[in-house]
């Protein structure tokens, strides 16, 4: 596609830049916690296929869960680390709409999981009767796929939408990956439709989830209130800890990043807060389910002790 002579052919990533003394040390950080996110996250999967105990729908959305933040952790820390050794901050016109795709379709996906697994605990705790029947294997993988397919529309939406504009001013990005919103704030096209669709269709993508969310720990919280016994209802809200936790996590890092007004904080408090959100959140998140879950702590046991043995033997 021919973009003329007035659309940038690479984009600047500010990043951490107001740093210039530290950048061995952002390096090494950044490099340490990709590093740790992904081996978290490639156990818990690795865990949850190996353990035959875990082979039930929340751990199946927590595998999948695990996948797309190995992703996301993939999809802009390498490029800022290779960015940071080769001493440059571009990144090339097509790299910054991949980044663009592939976030929007992860983050999409975040939100899609956790309003199953946020499901998947109301039904086993308000019918567990009928959880069968409805977490069963096919209607699991129903909503896994129709997730997909919703982020994949939503995010090849942006994208393409994107890829209409052209950029003849600043080029400069003050995040370390290129993000929809301050891409935007660089076009010298009219961006009505791209603003319309972020309102509507991302609006609804982000709110509906949420919602859902919200209603489903409402049941919950009144089915474990009527428990009799003080016990019953610990370990009823103990199974759902750490998947509030990780809600409250996805949900503050993006209010954080997007909601707050772009007046209150400066470019460099904006970059911090999408670190929080791009990266940490996908650190953190198979260490809040393993250090909260007594199955994933018993299923990473038998994992290791598995491997040592067959490293004795």
């Amino acid at each position: 596609m021919d973009r003329g002579n007035h659309t940038a052919s690479e984009f600047i990533l500010l990043g951490l830049s107001s740093w210039p003394k530290r950048q061995e040390l952002v390096f090494g950080l950044f490099l340490v916690m990709y590093l740790v996110g992904a081996a978290g996250n490639l156990l818990i999967i690795l865990a949850v296929g190996s353990d035959s105990h875990l082979h039930m729908p929340l751990y199946f959305f927590l595998s999948n869960l695990s996948l797309v933040d190995f992703c996301f952790l993939s999809a802009t820390v390498p490029k800022m680390l290779v960015n940071i050794q080769a001493q440059t901050q571009s990144i090339s016109y097509g790299g910054c709409l991949a980044q663009i795709y592939f976030c929007i379709l992860l983050a999409n996906m975040d939100n899609f999981l956790l309003t199953a697994m946020a499901y998947d605990r109301y039904v086993a705790i308000c019918h567990p009767l009928h959880y069968s029947t409805k977490m069963g294997l096919q209607i699991c993988v129903l909503m896994l796929g129709s997730s997909w397919l919703i982020a994949n529309i939503h995010s090849l939406l942006h994208t393409l939408l994107m890829a209409q504009l052209e950029f003849c001013a600043s080029n400069v990005i003050p995040y370390f990956f290129c993000d929809l919103v301050p891409l935007l704030q660089l076009s010298c096209s009219n961006t009505q439709l791209n603003q319309l669709m972020i309102l509507l269709v991302g609006g609804l993508i982000v709110l509906i989830p949420f919602f859902g969310i919200f209603i489903s720990y409402i049941y919950i919280a009144s089915a474990v209130l009527k428990v009799p016994s003080a016990q019953g209802k610990q370990k009823a809200f103990s199974t759902c800890g750490s998947h509030l936790t990780i809600v409250i996590l996805f949900y503050g890092t993006i209010t954080g990043v997007y909601l707050s007004p772009s007046s209150s904080h400066s470019a460099d408090k904006a970059s911090l807060a999408s670190v929080m959100y791009m990266v940490v959140t996908p650190m953190l998140n198979p260490f809040i389910y393993c250090l909260r879950n007594r199955d994933m702590k018993g299923a990473l046991r038998k994992l290791f002790s598995v491997k040592a043995l067959s490293c004795e033997l």
